[in-house]
């Protein structure tokens, strides 16, 4: 059975509240960092899709640089290296070095987000316990995607884009004060991991959560415009989507661990496919709203569901490298479809990108059956008690 909130020990509610603090910022700079490209830099509209874009290629690779950072050295020491680099990144931007400064401070962030992800997740599983990982993930993204709905409003806010970078550097700041003191209980493995950078038996989970993840791209690149037609009804559709993803997974986030993880990932799968039909075909306002919901309330249960289910099967000492590689496909899927969906819409308009969507929806529901196939590893009871 799951916990209740309370119910979780204050180290762990310290990680969340430093991943939320670390997600604000990155948030505040992003929805300001194009026009300050564009206006205050001189830059072209190639040049800001080029800055934008380097923070996924920077974060793809530092994926399995994070990963052995936080099982050789330390959960600990990856998240704070994480946060760091998002500090010092909010300098950067601060600084008289023109596009340099843009290019350098996206880089630092990209680095600081995969450190920070792999470092957070994988030190709240072994705070939660391992039998409670899709409970745990789930708080964990409650706290990201409370950063990242939260940071925009507060950036936009303050009215400015050095205001919105100093702001980056001060909440790492405190997200790093917050974390200085929690205590880690995980003794790092300090040996070299021998074998290749993806073993065999992440690539059908990563395969799956890469094509699950393809809707995301289309979403925010072409939902306000394939929408524009229906009152312009968007950016309260994609609010709805990050709200219900924000609820759910903070309220519901445990159904993996109480019951099969195979059916809550199937069972997210359904409300994913019919929430992409749903928007594609979208007749009015209201029910494209309610169509964007209900694909934010599927979208809440694949990730943790395979994840939980590859992480009971893993040792504690793999478990960052793990987390890493499963990160990794979701920005390789995320990179790629983005060109997909591109060339899709302009081919054949936005509702083609919304059935790519949906199709890559039902490869991930065949892929998943070779997830869920194998025999969990049981916690052992010297985990056990560490975690409780």
């Amino acid at each position: 059975m799951g916990l209740t909130p309370h119910e979780f020990s204050g180290r762990f509610w310290a990680v969340i509240a430093s991943t939320f603090l670390g997600f604000i910022g990155m948030g505040a700079v992003l929805p300001a960092l194009g026009p300050h490209v564009r206006h205050d830099l001189g830059g072209t509209d190639q040049t800001v899709g080029f800055v934008i874009g380097i923070f996924s290629l920077v974060a793809l690779i530092s994926r399995f640089a994070s990963g052995p950072i936080a099982d050789r050295r330390g959960r600990k020491v990856a998240f704070l290296a994480g946060l760091g680099s998002c500090a010092l990144a909010g300098v950067v931007y601060l600084l008289p070095l023109g596009l340099k400064g843009a290019y350098l401070g996206r880089t630092l962030q990209g680095f600081g987000e995969a450190c920070l992800y792999t470092g957070a997740a994988a030190w709240v599983i072994e705070l939660g316990g391992v039998h409670r990982s899709g409970q745990a993930l789930g708080y964990l993204s409650s706290g990201i995607w409370g950063g990242i709905s939260l940071g925009p409003v507060i950036g936009h806010a303050l009215g400015s884009f050095p205001r919105a970078a100093a702001l980056q550097v001060v909440s790492a700041l405190v997200g790093m004060a917050c974390l200085w003191f929690v205590r880690e209980d995980y003794r790092p493995n300090r040996g070299r991991r021998k074998g290749p950078w993806i073993p065999r038996g992440l690539l059908m989970p990563g395969l799956t959560i890469g094509f699950v993840n393809v809707h995301y791209p289309v979403l925010t690149g072409f939902l306000v415009l394939h929408l524009s037609s229906l009152s312009n009804s968007g950016p309260m559709a994609f609010t709805a989507y990050a709200l219900v993803i924000l609820f759910s997974r903070f309220f519901f986030g445990g159904l993996p661990d109480r019951l099969p993880p195979s059916r809550t990932f199937y069972g997210g799968l359904v409300g994913m496919a019919i929430g992409l039909v749903g928007i594609t075909f979208a007749p009015n306002p209201g029910f494209a709203i309610g169509a964007t919901a209900i694909l934010g309330l599927g979208f809440s249960f694949p990730w943790s569901a395979v994840a939980a289910t590859v992480l009971r099967r893993t040792p504690e000492e793999e478990r960052g490298s793990v987390v890493s590689v499963l990160s990794a496909f979701y920005d390789l899927f995320v990179g790629v479809s983005s060109f997909a969906a591109g060339m899709m819409a302009k081919r054949m308009g936005y509702p083609a990108a919304f059935l790519m969507a949906a199709v890559s929806v039902g490869v991930a529901a065949i892929l998943g059956r070779y997830v869920f196939a194998e025999p969990v590893r049981e916690e052992t009871p010297e985990l056990a008690e560490v975690a409780s």
